[in-house]
């Protein structure tokens, strides 16, 4: 995949799933900021998918 498409493949990610996310703002008002991102990058599915394509991105 090139930079661009990985890019805009985390674009839609963030922008489907993850804004207005009902858990992320329920993790964040209950235990805070940090807990709620913690809990987005280990254990949420499109977490680990957009931490991959990160991982992706930084090979490039």
């Amino acid at each position: 995949m090139e930079r661009k498409q990985l890019l805009e493949e985390v674009t839609e990610l963030l922008d489907y799933y993850c804004e207005g996310c009902f858990v992320k703002k329920t993790l964040k008002k209950e235990h805070g900021k940090n807990y709620a991102q913690s809990f987005c990058i280990k254990n949420c599915t499109i977490g680990e998918k957009i931490k991959q394509y990160g991982d992706l991105l930084l090979k490039k």
